[in-house]
């Protein structure tokens, strides 16, 4: 008589070979035809532990990246920041230094616009001051030694075409007039030799003129033979006796610089009442 357990295990083993047979029939149906199916080996579970931590390494370093990535871009975007916010002071304060600039300029610009309109009402008084100034160093020359007579007056014509200008200013023309009234001034503290035509008797003789500031003006003959001196009392030339002729000549020499400096013998009138 068979046993309970015996008949157990008759059972399992024919229920498992059942399932084995069904489950050959559904992966004979599956597989192509004329192919037979060869059962998969089992996986080892070390390569398998070994390939997850693989691929959690390159996740990693993959997650590593992004987030260096990240702080490369924070700490660019940061320095970005803080680049503008100096950029903002620095135009914050050209900006109010620029505001004064400009406050200063319009109250210049006002300095100049009361100046420009004080410098006409200037010039209309200037203008009659500087023909006034000419005139006068007309008459200066027409009353004093007769010396470079065609230069000065020559400089006074340049002076009287200048004020007729328009596209002079009057800065320039005062200046020309002070200029003449320089050239006038030093005259009278320089000696000059000189040589140009005489006029005497209605003839012109080329002669030798010496000036001594404006105390004497003397000439003398290129032979020597003639030495004479203007006379502001009686508006002529007087002809001088031959003790002048060598002082004269030593004169000349020494205002050409071809002669030392020293003490020459002038004809000069002793001044009114003075004793002999």
């Amino acid at each position: 008589m068979t046993s309970r357990p015996a008949l157990r295990r008759s059972a399992a083993t024919l229920a498992g070979s059942a399932c084995l047979f069904l489950a050959a029939l559904a992966f004979a149906d599956e597989a192509p035809s004329g192919e037979i199916p060869v059962p998969s080996e089992a996986t080892d579970p070390l390569d398998a532990a070994r390939s997850v931590r693989q691929d959690a390494n390159v996740d990693g370093v993959t997650s590593q990246k992004r987030v260096d990535d990240l702080n490369a871009d924070t700490d660019l975007l940061f320095n970005r920041y803080h680049s503008v916010l100096r950029q903002t002071d620095s135009i914050r304060v050209y900006n109010r230094q620029m505001r004064d600039l400009i406050a200063s300029q319009e109250a210049e610009l006002v300095s100049l616009a009361e100046q420009i309109d004080r410098v006409e009402e200037v010039g209309r008084s200037v203008t009659p001051l500087m023909l006034r100034m000419i005139d006068a160093l007309d008459a200066l020359v027409s009353l004093d030694v007769p010396f470079l007579e065609k230069e000065r007056r020559d400089r006074i014509d340049a002076l009287h075409a200048l004020m007729g200008r328009a596209d002079v200013s009057n800065a320039e023309k005062y200046r020309n007039i002070m200029e003449a009234y320089q050239i006038e001034n030093e005259y009278g503290r320089t000696i000059e030799a000189y040589r140009s035509n005489l006029a005497r008797d209605g003839k012109e003789t080329t002669v030798d003129f010496l000036r001594f500031g404006r105390i004497a003006l003397v000439y003398q003959a290129l032979d020597g033979s003639e030495t004479g001196v203007w006379d502001p009392e009686t508006d002529d030339w007087i002809i001088l006796d031959s003790d002048y002729r060598t002082p004269i000549r030593e004169g000349i020499r020494i205002a050409r610089k071809q002669s030392a400096p020293d003490l020459i013998r002038l004809p000069l009138r002793a001044a009114v009442g003075a004793t002999q």
